[in-house]
Order: C-alpha cells, then structure tokens, then sequence
C-alpha cells in the first residue's frame, strides 16, 4: 500500500514511520496506453536512478485513450463504459504498477484524462456521470489497494458546473469505498489553475495541485504557491505542471518567435516554488509525457524523441534539487523572503529564499548570479558556514565560515547573469555540522 500520510505540521507528505517523503514527479500521461512493457522498464528504471519518487499517469489517456488500443491492441473499457472494465488492458497498467513498486516509485495515478468528463477540447467523448464515476473509481482503487499509489483526479480541465463538481466528488468517494481511504488524493487542474478554489475544503482532498502551466517564460509560480501556502485550513501544496522541458513557449510572441523552454526554465520554476512552501515538485519534458518518436504524429511542435529527451538536462538536474533539500532537515522548512534585505530581483531574476523555522538553515535561490544582501538575524548560532551550491552539477563549494553578522552582502562565484549562473546560497548554524549541501 502507498503508507503515505501527511505530516503532522500539514505541510509535508511522510512515509507511514514519520520519515519524510520528497515527490519529486514526472509526468508520464502516456505511459500505460502508449509504452510497451521494455520501454516502460527502460522508462522507470531511468527515472528512478535519476531520483524520480513519483510518476503521474493517466488509465483512460488523452490521445483517444478509449479508441485507440495500448501496445497490446487493448482498450480500457468495452463500449467506453466506465462500469466495464476489460481485464487484458488492466494487466498491463498492473504490470507498470508492480514495476514501479519494485523500484521504490509510487504512481501517481489519474483514474481518466479529463476530456471524459469535461470535453472542451480534445478527443473525448465525455462518458462519465456521478453514477458510473463512483462505480469506476472503487472498482479501481480496489485493484490497487495494496500498491504504492497517490490519486490524482481532475486532467487539465476546468470544474464548470455543478455535473462537473458532482463527478469528480463521486470519483472521491469511489476511491475511499474501493481503498478504505488507504492512499492520498488530490486534483490536476488545468492550465494557469490550482486545486485549491474548486476543492480546498472538500476533506478528500489531502493536498493542492498547481499547474502553473507554458505559457510564458519566468512565470511566477511562487506567488501560486503562495497564495495556497497559505490558505486555511493548511494543506501541502506542489506545482504538479510547470513549463516543460523541450516545449515551445506558447505565448503568441514567444511562439512566433519559435522560443522553447530550455533546462534553465525547468530549474528557475522547481526551485522558486519549493523555496516558496511546496513539499515536492513534478518536472515535465514535452516528448516524454506523450512518450514521442519519428512514428507518431507531432503534437504542438515536439521535436526530440523521448528515448533521447530523457537524459536532457533538467531531468537530471531535478534529482539535485532533492538531495539539497533532504540534506537539512524537512519537516520544519518554511519560506520567508524577509531573508533577502535587498536585491530580490524582479521578472525572471526574482530570488527565493527558504530556512529552517527554528533557524538552524537557510537557501537563498539566486536565478541571475545577482549580489544580494542576507538578513540573518533570524538563523542561530554565533558562527555562519556558507556553502555555494550549483544547481546545474549538483556539486557544493565552501563559502567560508565566521561570525554572525546582522547583514551581509552575497556574490555568487559567476555574476554576468543569465542562463548558467543560477546559485543556492546555503547559510548553516556551525555548531550543526550539517553535511555539505545535496550530499
């Protein structure tokens, strides 16, 4: 079973002995509709060496996951009803399952893309209804009550009417029927959207989903982040679709201009919103959750195919950010800006900091390899050690050690700015004898 609970301060997730538990997830929408067994453990496998805890795909998929069959020439449902599930398709999703378990991956599973319940665009049809969403989510949540799984309902689409609110709540009380409430649950939201306004105080919803989405580059999912780090009552929150690695900017402009998100977007967006409150972080790569090759049709541009994309720099660059935050201590980590005295930047050099809230650490992400100006007064200990860590290598450099000072100003080892010079100024209590940084 998933054993994952969230932490008694609520803003982290832990495994069942009270250890925390870093989501770091890929979005694999495809993955059991599209990969055969081979390419789904060559997948896997790579992702979990690369640091991966979570993989987020889709049973009933986006590209007519109802009417085109999976690598087995089988579909999920027999006349695309949701109460008649066909066995031969659910062995192989069993089969990823069980393989993701054995890799120590939880599946971060959507029962359906959201096209079935809410069209809008896409393929569809829409076949749900309260009715058979709730018959559907028990059946399926029974069959994998036991595995390593986190439910996440909605798929990049709006919740319109009260049909739409009434199916995906149906969907939530299916899954507690079908698992006795053994596994967390959440929301996907569509694009530019949260979890949080439709559902923040339903009780089935254990944590919030962002998709601050590609549209633009530098966008600001810190304040997304934010806004529901600090709503009531308090719930964990992640950005669970930011930019993607390898896709086009979708901005008019940006567009025209044939400008794509590169390794350098996918950093700026992980590291602003896990310093601005998120307990995780899912990275995305466009030819990877449509799973592309030279054989498939291309879909808004895509370029690489996936079994090169899947080493791209970003992707690997994702496991740095989560040995640097399990190197200090979790569960009490808390933004606070009030860090940075001056030269927290604006637009795409804006700085993020995060520390211990007993003050035992600080980070301090700096995009732009800009000077900034530290208040410490609100970390311990008389004597600081610094650590510059790299977040493209994921290597650490001693910054020196001294005497506390109220202020003091901070110039990262490379200062031109621009892509290759983002830096985590790390600030230690000596007397902790923390490791170095992302060891």
């Amino acid at each position: 079973m998933s054993s994952l609970k969230v932490s008694d301060n609520r803003r982290f997730l832990t495994r069942a002995d009270g250890t925390p538990f870093f989501f770091l997830g890929d979005t694999a929408w495809e993955l059991f509709h599209r990969l055969n067994r081979e390419d789904a453990e060559f997948y896997l496998r790579t992702r979990a060496a690369q640091g991966y805890t979570v993989i987020q795909a889709v049973v009933l998929a986006e590209f007519d996951g109802l009417g085109v069959a999976n690598a087995y020439g089988e579909r999920p449902l027999e006349n695309n009803d949701p109460t008649k599930p066909q066995s031969k398709y659910f062995e192989h999703v069993d089969w990823i399952v069980n393989k993701a378990a054995e890799l120590g991956l939880h599946i971060g599973m959507l029962p359906t893309w959201g096209d079935k319940w809410n069209k809008k665009w896409g393929q569809g049809p829409e076949i749900f209804t309260p009715e058979n969403a709730e018959i559907y989510a028990a059946w399926l949540a029974r069959r994998y009550r036991d595995k390593p799984i986190i439910w996440i309902l909605g798929g990049d689409r709006p919740v319109e009417t009260e049909l739409h609110f009434a199916i995906i709540r149906a969907t939530a009380r299916g899954i507690k029927q079908g698992d006795g409430g053994a596994h967390l649950m959440t929301f996907h939201p569509q694009g530019g959207q949260g979890s949080s306004k439709p559902f923040h105080n339903d009780d089935w919803l254990d944590f919030n989903m962002w998709q601050s989405g590609h549209s633009a580059k530098d966008l600001a999912n810190y304040n997304m982040i934010a806004r529901d780090y600090n709503r009531t009552p308090i719930k964990p929150v992640l950005d669970a679709e930011p930019r993607y690695e390898d896709h086009p900017v979708m901005r008019k402009e940006d567009l025209e201009a044939n400008r794509w998100f590169d390794e350098f977007d996918v950093r700026k967006a992980a590291y602003w919103s896990l310093f601005a409150g998120a307990f995780g972080h899912t990275y995305g790569c466009h030819p990877m959750w449509q799973f592309w090759d030279e054989t498939r049709p291309v879909v808004n541009r895509v370029r690489t195919p996936w079994k090169k994309a899947i080493t791209l720099p970003g992707a690997v660059q994702m496991g740095y950010a989560r040995k640097l935050l399990e190197s200090r201590p979790i569960p009490s980590r808390i933004p606070d800006q009030s860090l940075i005295a001056s030269g927290q930047g604006e637009g795409g050099a804006h700085v993020q900091a995060t520390r211990d809230d007993k003050g035992s650490f600080a980070m301090i992400y700096i995009p732009d390899g800009q000077t900034v100006e530290v208040d410490t007064g609100k970390l311990t200990g008389e004597r600081l050690r610094a650590w510059w860590f790299n977040p493209r290598d994921g290597k650490a450099q001693a910054a020196g050690e001294g005497l506390k000072t109220e202020q003091r100003r901070w110039a990262p080892p490379s200062t031109n700015g621009g892509n290759g010079n983002d830096w985590v100024l790390v600030l230690d209590d000596a007397a902790k004898n923390f490791a170095a940084p992302g060891v």
